[in-house]
Order: C-alpha cells, then sequence, then structure tokens
C-alpha cells in the first residue's frame, strides 16, 4: 500500500487588541458565506519571505489592516486535528501559531479593515460574563452557574479522561464561588469549562455529547468559527496577567492621556472597576508617568493634567506594570 504523505499548512491568527470608546475591542473577520459567525484574522506564513513568524504575522496584518502592531507575543501553537472542522478531515492539517497583538486604532483603519470583511468588535461581546465593571454579570447566576452545577452532578461521560480536581472543584476555582473570589486571569479556564460542559455553541457544532444532549442552550455570547473564541480567551488570559507586570497597557495608550483616560482602558482590559484614587496611588509609586506640562479640556469639564509613559523607565530597571485586583 502506497504512504500517503501528510500534508500540513501554517498559518498565523491574530488577537488584534485596541480600546476605544472604554471597551477592549479586537479586529473580527466576516465570513461571506456565514455572517453569523465571525472569525479571528488569518494569514499564511511564508518562509520564502518571511524569515519569522512575527515578521509575517507585522506584515499582513499591516497589509491588510493598515494597523502598526506595537507589542506582540506569541500565544499558543492551536494544532488539534479537525480543528477546521473539514468535511471528513481529508485536506491538509492546519497548524496556526496564536498571537496577541497590541495595536492603536487610527483614523483610515476602519476603511482599510471594511475591505477586507473586518472590523472591530468589543470582546464582551463573546465573553460578556468576564466584565464585571459596573458589578456582577447577572448572566452568572441566571445562566452560567446553575447550568455548571447541574452538569456537576452528573455522571462522566464513557470514556472522559479523569481529572485531578472534582467538575465542583474546577467550577469553585473558575468562577470565584463559595470562599474563592473572581480572578480575572481565568478567562480561559472559565471558557473551557463551559465548553466541556457543552453550554456554548460551538461545542455542539464540534459534536461534544455534553451538548448534544441538550435540547436548548442558554445565550452565552457571540460564537466564533473553529477553535478562534478559545484563541481570544487565551489572549485575555494573557493581557490580563502582563498587565500586572509589565507596562503593555501603555501600547493601547495615545502618546499623551489623562490619568481617567488610563484607568478606563486599564478597567476595560482587566474587566474590573477600580478605586480612584487607589489608582492614582498605584501609578504613582510604580513611576510609569510622567506630566506633559499640558492639559486636556475634551470632557467638557475641569482641565485634566496630560501625561505621557516614562520610556526611560525601561532603561532604568525591569519596568512593572499595574497590579491591579486578581491572585
Amino acid at each position: 500500500m502506497p504512504h500517503r504523505q501528510a500534508s500540513i499548512e501554517i498559518g498565523l491568527n491574530a488577537v488584534i487588541v485596541s480600546v476605544a470608546g472604554g471597551m477592549p475591542q479586537i479586529v473580527h473577520v466576516n465570513d461571506t458565506d456565514d455572517r453569523a459567525l465571525d472569525s479571528l484574522p488569518f494569514g499564511p506564513f511564508d518562509p520564502i519571505h518571511h524569515r519569522t513568524f512575527e515578521i509575517g504575522l507585522r506584515s499582513w496584518v499591516e497589509n491588510q489592516t493598515a494597523l502598526r502592531l506595537g507589542y506582540v507575543e506569541q500565544l499558543y501553537t492551536f494544532g488539534d486535528r479537525g480543528r477546521h472542522r473539514l468535511s471528513g478531515d481529508e485536506g491538509p492539517h492546519v497548524v496556526s501559531v496564536g498571537y496577541l497583538a497590541l495595536t492603536r486604532q487610527t483614523p483610515d483603519s476602519e476603511s482599510m479593515l471594511a475591505r477586507h470583511n473586518s472590523a472591530w468588535r468589543s470582546w464582551y461581546d463573546y465573553f460578556p460574563w468576564e466584565d464585571w465593571r459596573t458589578g456582577r454579570p447577572a448572566l452568572l447566576d441566571k445562566e452560567i452557574l446553575p447550568s455548571l452545577d447541574s452538569w456537576a452532578q452528573d455522571p462522566p461521560g464513557a470514556g472522559e479522561a479523569p481529572k485531578p480536581l472534582s467538575r465542583s472543584e474546577r467550577i469553585r476555582l473558575a468562577f470565584g464561588t463559595g470562599s474563592t473570589s473572581w480572578d480575572e486571569e481565568r478567562a480561559l479556564e472559565r471558557y473551557e469549562l463551559l465548553y466541556e460542559a457543552g453550554l456554548v455553541l460551538e461545542a455542539r457544532r464540534d459534536g461534544r455529547p455534553a451538548a448534544q444532549a441538550r435540547e436548548t442552550l442558554p445565550f452565552l455570547g457571540a460564537a466564533m468559527h473553529f477553535d478562534h473564541r478559545r484563541v481570544l480567551a487565551t489572549a485575555i488570559t494573557r493581557l490580563r496577567g502582563k498587565l500586572k507586570y509589565r507596562p503593555v497597557i501603555f501600547e493601547l495608550m495615545p502618546e499623551t492621556f489623562t490619568l481617567t483616560e488610563l484607568q478606563n482602558s486599564v478597567e476595560a482590559i482587566s474587566g474590573r472597576h477600580l478605586h480612584k484614587q487607589n489608582f492614582r496611588r498605584l501609578v504613582e509609586n510604580a513611576d510609569l508617568v510622567e506630566p506633559t506640562g499640558a492639559t486636556s479640556t475634551a470632557t467638557g469639564g475641569r482641565p485634566a493634567a496630560l501625561f505621557r509613559f516614562r520610556h526611560q523607565l525601561m532603561s532604568e530597571r525591569p519596568a512593572p506594570g499595574l497590579r491591579v485586583g486578581g491572585r
């Protein structure tokens, strides 16, 4: 019997993040065949023209979006067989290298994105339970936790791999129930639990038994093509953690900004409301910003002092982040 040679393609998925209008926004791609589902931007890796994955990523992102990326970090390699749900799973095996990329929106980015069937969208449209800025999301107690508690009582399915912790313990840690507090850095764990419990549309589409057994599914945010919502959850977890020990938030800020604008951006990413005076004390103690001497009247109220990031901090010492809440 002739040996069938495996065919592998390498692609680059990007979670491109900005903050605008008080929301953490990502670039999403509209599927012209299925407008009900979004995808993350994707570009092929061309080893002839691009020496590294990151060079390839920056190249196609700039060509397709008119955005110049600032901070870029590789997230993970997503290579499970069947992740693109090809008919019969006989097509080339697609290995996708996921990236987190931070940028600032530009006046011409929206028109450029539109030409590539893309646009900005809040990441809380996909993960509404992650936004605690105005209080505990009602969706948690109305839909998510009752459904998860019911699932936790069910016996494990046939062939289900044993886990070190029980379902109830995993729910407690991920969702901060009982004596455990909410940890914004567990976004990926929360999504994976919802997928495993069959509560998201992706689980039903992928034929997961827990989802197939349910007559109806609650609406838990917008679904995405393939495993892209998992990739996005990975990026959210990574960025929320990175925020606390690296000054990455300034990749999302304009050159000058008020402390209120900085606080709003940190809150948008972390999904937490922060006490104004505590936040300002945190910024001052970290010595991250310096006054420009100018003021802004953009809000229509009293003039607010404008600040900028202290770039020389990077050469003085390892630059810290903003340790807001969390573990």
